[in-house]
């Protein structure tokens, strides 16, 4: 979706939450966020938190049932730095939306129905679009 600071802001492979999104890291050598000097750390961590609200400003615009967003760096098995920004919704069952993400049922989660598609641009684009002016908002980072 955008070039950042400290990384890329990219849609996720699988939209079961529609708006999933992820930082990835800018160097893919980098496998930690300790890996990282305080600099480009707070680089990073700030790319998080605008990709995370402007997936949260993106999503409330265009479904009342948001809720909010979940951001987790995990790295368990992709082996570089990157970021999971998870909106969750009131529409999601019962049972799973109070729970981890990772707790859906993995056939959810690789489902290819759930793939990107041209039905998801208009998302993207507001994902985008809030990023923009979200940045254009502060000054960028050294």
């Amino acid at each position: 979706m955008r070039r950042l600071d400290a990384g890329f802001a990219v849609i996720g492979d699988r939209q079961f939450l529609p708006g999933y999104s992820l930082l990835l890291t800018d160097d893919p050598a980098v496998t930690r966020l300790s890996d990282l000097s305080r600099t480009r750390r707070a680089a990073y961590l700030s790319d998080m938190e605008r990709l995370a609200e402007a997936v949260e400003r993106a999503c409330a615009r265009l479904d009342p049932a948001f809720r909010r967003v979940n951001i987790e760096i995990l790295g368990n098995t992709d082996p570089y730095l990157h970021a999971h920004i998870w909106p969750r919704y009131d529409w999601e069952p019962e049972d799973r939306v109070r729970l981890p993400v990772w707790l859906y049922e993995e056939q959810c989660r690789r489902a290819e129905r759930y793939a990107p598609a041209a039905r998801h641009d208009d998302l993207r684009a507001a994902i985008g679009e809030e990023l923009d002016r979200l940045g254009a908002a502060e000054p960028p980072t050294p």
